[in-house]
């Protein structure tokens, strides 16, 4: 993805282009186009098309991505959330199985990748946390994102890692329900309707307002920015905001279950 990157940076500059002034061409941000550049974002076949179009670099651009390695494809998807998730101005998200990745502690992130099978090695599992923790500083920003999360109520009764683990976790989830930016909410166990049974999801807004989802799966993950299919998770996530404890009553609940450890 780097050396992608940085061969359309090479066609751009020969062009006479400027981030802005090609991503302005194609109705992107100039900062999807320094992403691709940088390689943390992946260039899409058909804007690959369309550059080699527009810069006339003779196919250059979708040979090289035809001929990438396996290994590059694979992340794709996540790779690209995880850019769209550092520039956001809004995210939603849907968690039944784990705390969202945005609320770990250091020791409950490493407990989730110790989890994983087949495991991880040491090298790679402190790698993975040291990732996710850095991924919270946008929630420590100057101007976060608007920032809303639906937790069930089962992920915090789980004592993955211990019970140790788990009292710090809820402590810190106690902590964010106090922050102005963050709405956290508990869906309660016992309910006779649940919105989210087909699992877990995040719902995204971009700086140029394009509303798109995430969720993931035991072999992959998905980015959605069709609209119908967005629409439809953000109905569901409106329905388990109705579903679930107010921030009030989750507050009282997150003191209950630290009261019970």
């Amino acid at each position: 993805m780097k050396m992608v990157g940085a061969l359309l940076a090479t066609f751009r500059e020969a062009a006479g282009h400027t981030q802005r002034s090609l991503g302005e061409h194609f109705v992107v941000s100039e900062q999807q186009i320094a992403s691709i550049e940088q390689g943390r974002r992946p260039l899409k076949p058909d804007l690959a098309d369309q550059l080699d179009d527009l810069l006339d670099t003779k196919g250059a651009l979708t040979a090289a991505l035809a001929h990438m390695p396996e290994v590059d494809l694979i992340p794709l998807w996540a790779e690209e959330y995880l850019d769209r998730e550092r520039e956001a101005i809004a995210i939603s998200w849907y968690e039944g199985f784990a705390v969202p990745g945005l609320l770990q502690t250091e020791a409950y992130a490493r407990a989730v990748f110790h989890s994983r099978v087949p495991v991880y090695d040491e090298d790679e599992t402190e790698q993975l946390v040291i990732a996710r923790i850095e991924r919270q500083e946008i929630l420590h920003r100057r101007l976060p994102p608007t920032t809303s999360f639906v937790i069930w109520e089962a992920a915090l009764r789980d004592q993955l890692g211990g019970t140790a683990v788990q009292v710090e976790q809820l402590r810190k989830l106690r902590e964010y329900a106090d922050v102005p930016a963050v709405t956290l909410q508990i869906l309660p166990l016992g309910r006779t309707s649940h919105a989210g049974l087909d699992g877990p999801f995040i719902l995204l807004e971009t700086p140029e307002h394009q509303r798109l989802a995430y969720m993931e799966t035991q072999r992959g993950s998905q980015l959605i920015a069709d609209p119908e299919g967005v629409g439809i998770l953000t109905q569901k996530y409106a329905m388990l905001r109705t579903q679930a404890l107010n921030t009030e009553d989750t507050r009282a609940m997150l003191d209950r279950l630290l009261g019970e450890q």
